[in-house]
């Protein structure tokens, strides 16, 4: 966005709307355009070439997603799948002015990989990114909104938005706008808070809520959509309703006979269990939530993807010179044990070290790259034992020749 970070989590993240012209991007820094992310030949590439599966192709036509059925199919000789995208269908419903959405491309195509990879990174939270491409003249979805923020980005062609505030503030995943067609459909018919077109360079935001509606104008629209899955306070109390099944006056069984159903019966014991739960609340233990919440949250953003051909090569030629650097967007914490040694949690495991290895492990994920040689307070033989560990687990990769 055009305005500086600390001016736009104050007054924009999840409050408001904001558009940010080409020039104005380009004003405040950035490199102009999107194109290096995903261009239409590159997205024509994807469509044709790559062997595309479901779920990464969605398609949209007058407001409603066509059955993957519709557009899919075996792979042909030695590709023992049926859910292939066949590229001529995808051509004849694009040309009937239907929309394709290419889905999860933070997995799929390497400039968006490893862009959304740095983009999570500096938000600590989860982001994936769809492309739309509409044909001239054409809409994909009717008046929605969404369960996370958004970043728009349009890359070619020119797309209407029209924008109206939420029907529910700050919804959650489980109450997506399917569940209030009527209300947001009503909303839609009054005047828009924002409508505007996007050119190729400008990016909108949209807050999770804000319904929005596009369509493409005189030409073809190729946009990119950055969905923003951040942690909210909802979250937290799941974490913390998690931690109170410990309580045992929380997990205490209810009356022999209580109809829970009648409200008279169960007032009294409501009563009771919400006085429990603000007992237990009233010290609620920081590490222990961060603890639980790690377990869901570490899980939502896959790591920089690793080469395996190449980590096993890095393996086998590893000496003192070998220059090393952590694997992109690992989620890692770094603890003492018990018994003296150290741990380095992981979101899927937790591997143990003797504490002599510390300072060489923080010098590591600290980046950008390190030497062998020069990881801190071991001898060489330690730091060729740990650096091999640390490729073998994929916490390490070799640093990357220009």
């Amino acid at each position: 966005m055009h305005v500086d970070p600390a001016r736009f989590a104050r007054d924009h993240w999840g409050r408001t709307a904001l558009l940010s012209r080409a020039a104005q991007l380009v004003a405040a820094g950035n490199v102009p355009g999107f194109a290096d992310l995903l261009s239409a030949d590159d997205a024509d590439e994807l469509l044709s070439r790559r062997g595309l599966r479901t779920p990464f192709l969605r398609i949209a036509h007058e407001g409603h997603v066509v059955p993957a059925a519709d557009f899919t199919g075996g792979g042909g000789a030695g590709a023992e799948i049926s859910d292939q995208v066949l590229d001529e269908q995808v051509f004849a419903r694009y040309a009937d002015g239907a929309t394709l959405v290419l889905q999860g491309l933070h997995r799929l195509w390497p400039p968006v990989i490893e862009f959304a990879g740095r983009l999570a990174g500096e938000l600590a939270a989860p982001v994936g990114v769809n492309a739309y491409l509409t044909p001239a003249g054409n809409r994909g979805f009717a008046t929605h909104y969404d369960t996370h923020d958004v970043f728009v980005l349009q890359v070619g062609g020119r797309k209407r938005w029209r924008v109206h505030e939420p029907v529910l503030v700050d919804p959650l995943e489980r109450q997506p706008w399917g569940g209030r067609a009527d209300e947001v459909g009503a909303e839609a018919e009054s005047p828009p808070v924002l409508d505007v077109v996007l050119e190729p360079g400008d990016s909108l935001y949209l807050p999770r809520g804000w319904l929005h509606a596009a369509g493409a104008l005189g030409e073809p629209s190729l946009h990119l959509t950055l969905g923003v899955r951040a942690a909210n306070r909802y979250a937290v109390v799941e974490a913390l309703l998690a931690l109170a099944m410990g309580e045992r006056a929380l997990r205490s069984g209810l009356p022999l006979g209580l109809d829970v159903t009648d409200p008279e019966q169960l007032a009294p014991e409501l009563t009771a269990t919400a006085e429990a739960l603000r007992d237990w609340l009233v010290d609620p233990d920081p590490d222990a939530v961060a603890a639980q919440l790690r377990r869901h949250e570490w899980k939502t953003t896959r790591p920089a993807p690793i080469r395996p051909l190449a980590q096993t090569d890095a393996i086998a030629g590893l000496d003192q010179d070998t220059v090393l650097a952590a694997r992109g967007g690992l989620r890692w914490r770094i603890a003492a044990t018990p018994d003296g040694r150290v741990s380095l949690q992981l979101p899927d495991r937790t591997l143990t070290v003797p504490s002599i290895c510390e300072p060489a492990l923080r010098a590591l994920l600290a980046g950008p790259t390190i030497r062998v040689s020069d990881l801190p307070g071991l001898d060489a033989d330690e730091r060729l034992t740990l650096a091999r560990r640390l490729l073998r687990e994929a916490i390490a990769v070799p640093e990357e020749k220009p």
